[in-house]
């Protein structure tokens, strides 16, 4: 049973241009208003020719701490907050059970 949770931006995140996208799971978030995320990403290895599968561990700002451990979650690229932390949930896709 997918549910969809929309986070409001602020009024001026719409206007500055196009940013990344990235969908990924919540690993931790035990952390106030942070979450781990882990995305994952095929490419294709130049030499040979097969598909390699990346993975990133992004530190992701929750500003109203829905997030939960195993949650699908669409992130967005944003302003530097903290040390690591460059992005911001967009919305909650998937709730984990």
């Amino acid at each position: 049973m997918p549910t969809k949770i929309k986070i409001k931006l602020g009024p001026r995140m719409e206007i500055r241009g196009k940013r990344k996208e990235m969908t990924g799971i919540v690993l931790n978030s035990n952390m106030d208003k942070t979450v781990r995320v882990l995305v994952e990403r095929l490419a294709k290895h130049k030499k040979y020719k097969r598909y390699i599968r990346y993975r990133a561990k992004y530190l992701v700002h929750d500003p109203h701490n829905r997030c939960q451990t195993g949650d699908k979650v669409r992130i967005i690229e944003s302003r530097p907050l903290s040390k690591l932390k460059r992005w911001r949930v967009l919305e909650i896709l998937e709730t984990g059970d």
